[in-house]
């Protein structure tokens, strides 16, 4: 269907993965979008991250995969290293192609962005440095209300507003009602310069008691840095900010990190970096009102999968609105019965995946490698392999 087909129109507060997504699936679906963004401008950088699954069938099926092309990151050899640097090994080859499958493909999340956004800005109205303020219900639509001081009304209002959703704070409760705190602190940002004493194509990662950092170098304008590390007080860290907490948590270690770090320290407004939560609901939708994404869910980075999933989200939810025509609420329920077994499989993933990021003892970080070691022998190979495709 074309714009206007069904006349119907979507308020979709945020402009990241799952807003843009979703406007895009919705002007598919013939639906028109206003996209409200709280940022002044569009985010550019961000983290990679891997598309794979149901979130590599959705950029296909939306036609993005030619575009995200031109900006895959490619593989790149993952050397595990020791605290002051030195190498131990390189990971098999086989445990990421086990990992990560074929059917994917690896970008930062702002070229996402951007690929989606080129994709859908002539079909959708964006607004940005604009918020919601209020959320009044109806029958038969929603009427929000925004900071720039106008009032839209819409057939369905979608909040992909992100861990710290406005929308879902309006429209059905605080967010420490909903909000899991895992106890882990999450930081990630591009580097302006190429990291030292790294051959480009490569990434070095230092696993140790509750913390890992990683450093990936890329070449100019393609490396970036990842550290997470178990935290005593999120609170605290958070407002620090990342630059004294990372390098209060990482700045014993040598390598790649100090450049790393010195580089956040120059400009930490380049960093997210954020408490590790997931959010858990018994209900993504009420009324005309759906969360979409990490408002709605939030698997965290430990899963590997939040970009995945908010295309596999949105995609879908375009698919559920034509499936059932004019009945939204339908549609909403509908939708959501498809895509929670797969979240909640996703949630589960992350929060065991805390021991591969964070290691409570040494003695954890001693069997990962042995594994990892042994994936050497053919046999073993083939065992882990299909361990890991099927926790996929």
């Amino acid at each position: 269907m074309g714009t206007d087909d069904t006349g119907r129109r979507a308020i979709v507060i945020g402009a990241g993965i799952a807003g843009q997504a979703a406007a895009l699936r919705l002007h598919r679906a013939g639906w028109r979008a206003l996209v409200v963004e709280r940022a002044p401008t569009r985010r550019s950088s961000g983290y990679m991250v891997n598309l794979v699954g149901t979130g590599y069938d959705a950029v296909e099926r939306l036609g993005l995969l030619p575009a995200l092309a031109e900006h895959d990151l490619g593989a790149f050899t993952s050397i595990l290293v020791r605290a002051d640097g030195s190498h131990k090994f390189a990971v098999p080859a086989a445990v990421v192609e086990a990992a990560i499958g074929t059917r994917m493909t690896t970008v930062f999340r702002g070229d996402l962005e951007t690929v989606l956004h080129e994709a859908v800005r002539d079909s959708a109205e964006f607004r940005f440095g604009t918020t919601v303020r209020a959320i009044r219900s109806e029958r038969d639509g929603v009427e929000v209300e925004l900071s720039d001081g106008t009032t839209e009304r819409a057939d369905l209002l979608v909040g992909a507003d992100g861990l710290h959703s406005s929308v879902r704070r309006l429209a059905f409760g605080p967010e420490s009602g909903f909000r899991v705190d895992l106890h882990h602190m999450v930081g990630a940002f591009p580097l302006s310069r190429v990291p030292r004493d790294l051959a480009e194509g490569s990434g070095t990662t230092f696993i140790g008691p509750r913390r890992t950092a990683a450093v990936v170098n890329l070449g100019p304008g393609r490396s970036s840095a990842f550290f997470t590390y178990r935290s005593t007080d999120t609170e605290a860290d958070l407002k620090s900010g990342p630059a004294q907490s990372l390098s209060r948590a990482f700045g014993d270690l040598g390598g790649g990190v100090p450049d790393a770090l010195a580089q956040l320290r120059d400009d930490p407004g380049a960093a997210y970096f954020d408490s590790v939560s997931q959010i858990a609901m018994d209900a993504w939708s009420r009324g005309r009102v759906v969360l979409l994404g990490d408002a709605a869910w939030c698997v965290t980075l430990f899963a590997g999968y939040g970009a995945a999933l908010a295309l596999t989200g949105a995609d879908r939810l375009g698919g559920a609105l034509e499936a059932h025509g004019g009945d939204v609420p339908a549609a909403l329920a509908d939708w959501e019965a498809r895509l929670r077994p797969e979240v909640v499989k996703r949630q589960a993933l992350a929060r065991r995946g805390i021991v591969q990021f964070a290691p409570p003892t040494k003695a954890h970080i001693w069997m990962s490698e042995m594994m990892m070691r042994s994936m050497r022998l053919p046999g073993v190979r083939t065992l882990v392999r299909r361990s890991i495709q099927k926790a996929r």
